[in-house]
């Protein structure tokens, strides 16, 4: 299903039952600067698109449930995409996701509930009007221009890695910053940016990701839990395959 027929399957669906989900982003990077969108529930027939596999279930579940003219979802950034997701499955299987660790002190596996509904906005500094944030770094002296990324953006680089010959190193860093960073020092021109991202020093580098990583817009998708012996740990809610597993009934 291309781009248009997706997006007309969206807009044919505007009047069956959804609900209003608010945006990480406030909208803040979009045209429409949208704060919320419409968003449907899950329903028999999207058991196809969750029976048809991993492969593009998110693309093809969100291009049937997001019920905007003016939105496509490969123009969302990802912690909007992820509070999506967050809506879809807490309406349609309950806000409890059960989590397999292992205990820190033990090494015996356990399983963990956490709720989905109580995940919290990450509120980090305001980015400009066009949706860009300004960072100094403190190696190099440089001032950036940096934007998230957004959904399409970021499944073409993970298509770009998946043909990357086997036995190289895959560049995520620098494909990521090279799409992200918007201006160097003034300049906007792309061959610019690169050069300055492959000599960019180490300490930048992780300076800049870090910043980028505390201020996108996006749910905090940590959770704290106790081990069976005790511990607390601090566990990340993924997106894998356990996240529609209530669908599989296992």
């Amino acid at each position: 299903m291309d781009n248009q027929q997706s997006n007309d399957y969206g807009q044919q669906n505007f009047t069956l039952p959804h609900d209003v989900v608010p945006l990480p982003s406030q909208g803040i990077f979009y045209k429409n600067k949208k704060k919320s969108i419409k968003v449907g529930y899950l329903t028999a027939a999207d058991e196809n698109i969750l029976m048809g596999g991993a492969k593009d279930l998110t693309l093809n579940l969100l291009r049937s449930k997001i019920y905007e003219p003016d939105i496509r979802v490969e123009d969302l950034i990802e912690g909007d995409v992820e509070a999506i997701l967050i809506f879809l499955r807490n309406t349609a299987f309950g806000p409890e996701i059960l989590l397999n660790l292992t205990d820190p002190v033990t090494k015996k596996p356990f399983q963990a509930n956490v709720l989905l509904d109580q995940l919290s906005i990450v509120n980090g500094q305001q980015p400009s009007e066009d949706g860009t944030f300004s960072i100094n770094l403190p190696k190099s002296q440089a001032t950036i221009k940096a934007k998230p990324l957004s959904y399409g953006e970021i499944t073409e680089l993970s298509r770009m890695a998946e043909t990357y010959p086997q036995g190289r190193v895959v560049p995520r860093v620098t494909w990521r910053m090279n799409k992200e960073i918007v201006e160097v020092n003034g300049t906007t021109d792309k061959t610019e940016i690169s050069k300055f991202v492959e000599s960019m020093p180490i300490f930048d580098s992780k300076t800049y990701r870090k910043f980028m990583d505390d201020n996108e817009p996006k749910l905090d998708m940590s959770r704290v839990v106790i081990a069976p012996s005790g511990e607390q740990l601090t566990v990340n809610v993924g997106f894998g395959v356990d996240f529609f597993r209530p669908f599989f009934g296992l």
